[in-house]
């Protein structure tokens, strides 16, 4: 018996839309905006004054550019408000209660229909399908389960595929990996840094996750996943393939990752994704650092139109492979608010993680950013094995032509994550 998102037809639907050359995707997205503006306006008080007097059909994706941004400070309510300010109708006409996880700023609540919901889920089929997930995987979600979006997406999405799906909120890291272990699981679903967590705890108690049956690791959360050194470290310790994903409760799972690991494609089938150069701010050229913007085509009862996500990427059209979808090295690369100069010289946290993740020895670590005398500075804690913080500063420097303090902290000292880790302090 097969799961609705999993008609015959369905799979096969999918690759022909990410086949579709540059001309046939953008008279597709031109379509589906067009049905999208029909859809919610007026009812959408928030677009309906956002774009009062500006075009509401386009005949070219190059028309976008008529129109304003959309940016999270302005979705989010008042002082005394939670929920986001762009849903289209009343609250009786949703089901479904999430909240983003307030790591930048107060959370924010977004509902879903129901057709909003079936749409992420079908959505999330190109994540399942690029971690070739089939109705024999067990799957296996390590997530906390509460008002995060989190891989409330995948559970269903995995469901809806006839997996077994094991979730696990409320459960210690032990009973966690007791239960991967007892279960058969297959398909492990979490971030980065419980991945690394896991295998810690299993290592402390004698437990060899290489020896376990899982064959994939689906991450997502924050970055890690396409990141060559934290991509490496977790395959090798589990013995399995990583598969990125990136999504948001504002936007919904927007990208999947590439068969061999290296980045992220946006799934334009069911958003339109410009990008704006970091430096210009003009529109971004093949592999600039820019800023993602995103529009949902199919999320109707919340969209978000020109959304600026604040994630960086660089985006590439220049397609090896049968998948002409946008394809972005490195999947995301950080946040345009993390973005440090020390010294002159531009840093991104991801930067750093990428250089101290590739010592197997260096257990975890926390970043703290701050100012002294108007300059902006960077100590780095770290637990490490060989407690030997001068290799990794020497490493640093030759990595960032720059000094980065480094100091050893002892062994599990440091906070551990299961949602998105918090290894960034931003003290200025």
């Amino acid at each position: 018996m097969m799961g609705p998102m999993e008609a015959p037809f369905a799979a096969d639907e999918r690759r022909r839309l990410e086949r579709l050359d540059a001309d046939s995707l953008a008279a597709h997205q031109v379509e589906r905006f067009n049905a999208l503006m029909s859809t919610i306006l007026p009812a959408n008080k928030f677009y309906a004054d956002k774009f009062n007097g500006l075009p509401q059909q386009i005949e070219s994706l190059e028309q976008l550019a008529e129109l304003p941004f959309t940016y999270k400070g302005e979705l989010a309510g008042g002082p005394t408000e939670s929920l986001a300010r762009n849903h289209t109708w009343a609250r009786e006409a949703y089901v479904r209660w999430h909240q983003t996880s307030g790591t930048r700023g107060r959370p924010m609540v977004v509902l879903d229909t129901e057709e909003d919901w079936l749409w992420c889920i079908d959505t999330w089929q190109y994540v399942l399908d690029a971690a070739e997930v089939t109705s024999a995987d067990t799957c296996f979600l390590a997530f906390s389960f509460g008002p995060f979006i989190g891989f409330w997406f995948g559970f269903d999405a995995s469901a809806f595929r006839n997996c077994m799906v094991i979730p696990s909120g409320g459960m210690g890291t032990l009973s966690r990996i007791e239960m991967i272990r007892n279960s058969g699981t297959t398909c492990l679903f979490c971030t980065p840094s419980y991945a690394l967590h896991l295998a810690e705890v299993a290592a402390q108690h004698n437990i060899d996750v290489a020896g376990m049956d899982i064959r994939c690791l689906i991450l997502a959360g924050e970055t890690g996943g396409s990141v060559p050194a934290i991509r490496e470290r977790i395959e090798s310790t589990f013995g399995a393939r990583v598969v990125d994903h990136s999504g948001a409760t504002e936007a919904g799972p927007w990208g999947y990752g590439d068969a061999t690991g290296r980045g992220l494609h946006v799934i334009e089938s069911e958003y339109i994704a410009e990008f704006f150069s970091v430096e210009t701010g003009a529109p971004a050229a093949e592999g600039d650092l820019s800023e993602l913007v995103l529009t949902t085509l199919g999320r109707h009862g919340a969209p978000v139109i020109r959304y600026r996500t604040g994630d960086l990427v660089r985006p590439t059209w220049q397609h090896e492979g049968d998948n002409r979808f946008v394809f972005l090295e490195g999947g995301v690369l950080g946040r345009v608010d993390d973005m440090m100069i020390i010294r002159g010289v531009n840093i991104y946290p991801s930067s750093i993680e990428q250089i101290l993740r590739s010592f197997p020895e260096v257990v975890e670590y926390r970043m703290t950013a701050f100012k002294d005398q108007e300059m902006d500075q960077l100590m780095i804690e770290v637990e490490d094995r060989l407690d030997d913080p001068q290799r990794l500063e020497e490493e640093l420097r030759l990595r960032l032509s720059m000094k980065v303090g480094v100091k050893s902290v002892p062994l599990g000292s440091l906070p551990r994550f299961e949602a998105k880790g918090k290894r960034f302090v931003d003290n200025r």
